[in-house]
Parts: C-alpha cells; structure tokens; sequence
C-alpha cells in the first residue's frame, strides 16, 4: 500500500509540473507575440491605430486557436493596454482624451475577447472531431483484429495485446472469468492488479487508481458479468470506452462458442466412431447367432431328435438365450445406425389397431399367460409411419410393462386420436418410476440402481424408441407414480388427405 501511494504522488507532482510548464511557456510565447506587434507597429512602420487594433485581433485569434482561451484572453488585456499606451491619444500615456476612444478601447477590448471565445470553442470542436475520429478508426482496427484472432492461442490474451498495441496504452490487463486467467499486456506492468480485477467482477464496480491514471472496470455480455479490463493512460470517451469492452465481451464470447464448436466437433467425431465400431461389431456377432439359432431350433422341433430331458432344458436355455442375445444385437444395430445418421424410413399409411395386433403376435410367446387389453378403434385415422420401426417400438415399450409388472398385473395397449396425431399408450400395474429416474429413463445406457440387478435390460430400449418416435415427427413420454404403475405413450402423425385417397 505504500509503494502504490508514493507512484500516485510522484506521478500527480510530475503531470501537475508538465501542465504548469506547458502554461507558463504559452502565456510567454502569448505575451511575447503582443509585445513583438506593438514594437514593428509602433517603432519601425508606424501603422494608424486601426491598422495596430486589427493587427492585434488577429494575434489573439491565432493565440486562441492554437493555445486556448485563457492565453487568449490573456493577450486580450495586455493587447488592450498596449492599444491605449501607444496608439490611442495622448500617446504614452493610459489616459484617453477622446471619449469616442473609450467606445473603440473598450469595443476593442469585447470583440477580441468573444472573437477568442468563439475561436477556443472552434479548436474545441475540432478537436473532439479528431479525437471521435481517431477513437472510431482505433475501434475499427481492434474490431478486425477480435474477429481475425488464432482460435489455437489463448483468445483474452491476443485481446489484450491488441488493445495495447491499437490504443498505444502503457498497460492492460484483461481479466477473463470463464478461464479464471489475467493476461496483461503493454511495456509497463499493473503490479497487485489481479485482485482489483476479480473485485470489479464480483461487485461490478468501476475503479480508479493512480490519481484516475488507471481505470477498472467489469465486461458484460448480456448484464452478466464475464470478465473485466485495466488499463493505464486511458484517454477514452464515455462512448469509445463503452465500445472498447462491448467489442472484449464478444470477443470473449465468440471465444467460447467456438470452444463449444470444436467440443461438438470432435464429440461427433466421437460418437461417429463409436456408432461405425458398435455396428460392425453388431453385424459380425449377426452371422454366429443365425447359426446357433437355426440348430437350436432344428433340434428342438424335428421329432427325430430325441434328446433325454436334462439336454432338452440345456438346449432350451440355449435357444433362450440365443434370441436375447439376438435381441441386443438388433438394438445396438439400431442404435448404431441413429446416431451414425444412417437412420431411413419407409413409411406408408397404416391403421393404428393393425400396428398394434402386428405387435402383439411376434410378442404372443412372452405374452402367454398374461393379461394384456387393447383398446384402438379400427375407425382411428390412419398414420403414416414406417411399420416395422413403430412395431419395434410397440414390442419395446410391451417388453418394458412385461417386465417391470408382476405377473398377474394386466397390461393395456389403447389408442386414440388427438388433433392431428395418434397417441398410443402401454400401461401396466407394475411399481411405478421414482421422479429421478423419470428424469434420466431415456438416456443411452441408464438403468435404475433398484432394478439393472434384478431385471434384464441394456438400457438401450427406451432411447432407440425415441428416436425412431422422433425421426416421424413425434414424442414419447412417460407418466408414473411410485406404486401406482407407468403409462408410456408415444405420438404419430396422421396422414394427410393426399396419401390415404
């Protein structure tokens, strides 16, 4: 704290001495350029007092347009003066005998004033111009540079140099939130600044420091804060400062979309890979399984074969388990072609009722001896659907209520119309979906902890169904209770007017 008290009081003492000296030499050079008109008017040409009065006019506006009103105005009472001593009879004297003559001193002396008056507030305006000009032009080049930054360096640090180099500031340091990181740039250093950076973050607070040398101040991007920016010698409008940090607050933010871009990028990359690996893998356990599949079931249909009892059941848990077996490999088949974007549909228009009873025959081996309702009119509006996915979905969806109810629990399949779709539920008697896991039922590969060790299931069920559901422009959802049971239902459109004629 010390060290930073005695850089603002030397710095305050040498800036007050340099605008001191700049004055006193102003005022000098002022007074000099009177006092030079007065000796060639009065000793060498010996002008009237007309001709020394615009002369000194002239004198003034050029001190007021160079050097500003206060010097002006200085050389307007000393011009006065020497106007009175000199030219003005009785000469060598302050005294006027004419009193016309105190109309023209005086008139001499109001017109010099507001003539330097009008003349300082033309330099003004002018160099605001400049100066709107010069900032605008600056702005422009940091904006090209933001938009040209090299996405393999750290972005916040390319800003920082840029601002340093674009304003000509002796130090910045630019705080980025997101990273946690203060880059800082510019040939002198902003010691202890990090803290006063998190601080305007955290309080979204403008500081100054160093008598107002250096100011801080916090970058929003939408009202929240994402980061903020120091800088010495900044000598920015209201305006340009403004547009200084909105052009860092997208430069950051353009930053971290394209971090989320390059993250998305190699993601899919990612899940292209893994989606190709999982379906050739898929395909080569295909071909075994056809095989195991087509023995067990020859020798457990030819009567030729008489196997003794203890083989039949082996061969029967064999043939069993082939077809789960084959079931899974179907399912990540399909997982595989949805996310690798190999999905096709070959859709045609469809009864909502023979979509169901397709299902239910390829289910009647797993639902022998279990109650299950249909409820679909045969008079539903007919949907256009590829049959084989939406059946695939049915028998999910039935497997799931299968499963997950106890064995004398029915299970309804109902169907009805609603606007301009087809909403078709499976609801069974079975324990019901906690809130949590409600949540989570459809992601890739999630089971609940209570059940992926007492029920069978990859989790990849529910997921393949969504999407397929999806793909035909339509939904599935759950509603459920602890203890009261689940109610799965899922949407399809219905054809329009053209395709069922």
């Amino acid at each position: 704290m010390a060290t930073t008290a005695g850089l603002k009081l030397g710095d305050g003492s040498e800036s007050f001495l340099r605008k001191a000296g700049r004055l006193v030499l102003r005022l000098g050079a002022a007074l000099g350029l009177i006092g030079a008109i007065t000796f060639v008017s009065f000793h060498l040409i010996s002008v009237n007092a007309t001709t020394a009065g615009f002369l000194y006019l002239l004198a003034i506006l050029v001190v007021a347009t160079a050097w500003g009103f206060l010097q002006a105005t200085a050389a307007s009472v000393v011009a006065m003066l020497c106007f009175n001593y000199f030219f003005l009879p009785p000469v060598g004297t302050f005294t006027i005998a004419d009193p016309q003559n105190w109309v023209a001193l005086f008139a001499f002396l109001s017109t010099a004033l507001i003539a330097s008056q009008l003349s300082e507030s033309a330099r003004r305006r002018t160099q605001e111009a400049i100066r709107q000009r010069q900032e605008m032009e600056r702005l422009y080049s940091l904006s090209r540079a933001i938009l040209l930054t090299d996405a393999t360096q750290p972005v916040a640090r390319q800003i920082a140099h840029q601002i340093a180099h674009t304003f000509e500031f002796p130090a910045v340091a630019l705080y980025d939130r997101a990273k946690g990181e203060v880059y800082r740039a510019g040939p002198q250093s902003l010691p202890g600044i990090e803290a006063r950076l998190r601080e305007a973050v955290v309080g979204s607070t403008l500081f100054q420091e160093e008598g107002g040398n250096v100011i801080i101040i916090p970058i929003r991007l939408g009202g929240e804060p994402i980061g903020s920016l120091a800088v010495r010698g900044a000598a920015l409008s209201d305006a340009a400062l403004e547009s200084l940090l909105n052009l860092v607050a997208v430069g950051l933010e353009k930053s971290r979309a394209q971090e989320a871009v390059n993250r998305a990028e190699v993601a899919r990359q990612s899940e292209e890979l893994k989606s190709t690996l999982l379906d050739a893998i898929a395909h080569e356990f295909k071909t075994p399984l056809t095989s195991i599949k087509a023995v067990t079931t020859d020798l457990l249909s030819d009567p030729a074969h008489a196997l003794p009892q203890p083989q039949r059941e082996l061969l029967t848990i064999a043939d069993q388990g082939a077809d789960r077996l084959d079931r899974l490999v179907t399912e990540a088949i399909q997982l595989a072609r949805i996310e690798g974007g190999k999905f096709r549909l070959n859709q045609e228009v469809h009864f909502p009722s023979s979509l169901i009873s397709a299902a239910l025959r390829q289910m009647k081996p797993s639902t022998d001896g279990r109650e299950v309702r249909v409820l679909a009119r045969d008079d539903l509006p007919l949907v256009l659907v590829d049959s084989e996915l939406i059946q695939t979905v049915i028998r999910q969806l039935l497997d799931n209520a299968l499963k997950y109810s106890p064995p004398d629990g029915s299970i309804t399949i109902a169907a009805e119309a609603d606007g301009d779709r087809v909403v078709i539920s499976v609801a069974d008697q079975g324990q019901g979906i906690s809130e949590e896991d409600q949540a989570r039922i459809f992601d890739k590969f999630y089971r609940s902890i209570k059940d992926r060790h007492q029920i069978q299931g990859t989790g990849m069920g529910l997921p393949i169904a969504r999407e397929i559901l999806r793909a035909h422009g339509g939904e599935l959802w759950v509603k459920s209770n602890p203890g009261q049971g689940s109610r799965f239902c899922f949407s399809l459109p219905i054809a329009s007017q053209e395709r069922t004629a």
